[in-house]
Parts: C-alpha cells; structure tokens; sequence
C-alpha cells in the first residue's frame, strides 16, 4: 500500500473527503517525521514503536568496485512492531 492507497482507505472508512483524509494522513506523518527529528520516541500501542538510533562509523565494501570504504556515523530510524501486529500477521 502506497500513501495514496492509504488516503484512499482513510476516506473511505471514516467517511472524510479525499482532501480531509490527505490531510489527516498527511498530518500524522509528519507529525511522526518531526517528533523523530528532535529524539522523541513515538509510540502507537497495539501496532508498534518508532524512534532514532545512532549508528557508528564503520567499514564497508564499495558495491561497484569491491574497495573498503569507510562509511559514516549517523542516525537511522528504527520501527518495532508491536505485539497485536505481530499477533495479527500469525
């Protein structure tokens, strides 16, 4: 499902118009995409967990030429499932 799949979704089930649910999806992401930015932790119970880990530089392998290079710290967003979402898909 793409966002666009989502809106449609949105507005079907909870009645909005199409514009009012891109909105609202719209909203919500980057609500999630700022509170990531700053630190925050998100959490959604029943489906899952968002939040920002740091991760250390490192040596890696160039996939066109095979030569190690070194690769960056930095910070990556993780997602972990929740347990209803993980029951849900078994």
């Amino acid at each position: 499902m793409n966002k666009e799949q989502l809106i449609e979704e949105v507005a079907k089930s909870s009645g909005f118009s199409k514009k009012n649910a891109e909105k609202a999806v719209t909203h919500v992401l980057d609500s999630i995409f700022e509170a990531l930015k700053q630190g925050e932790e998100v959490k959604l119970v029943g489906f899952g967990r968002f939040n920002v880990r740091t991760r250390e530089a490192r040596m890696g392998r160039s996939r066109k030429t095979g030569e190690r290079v070194e690769l960056p710290a930095g910070k990556v967003p993780v997602f972990t499932a929740g347990v209803t979402l993980k029951k849900a898909l078994n």
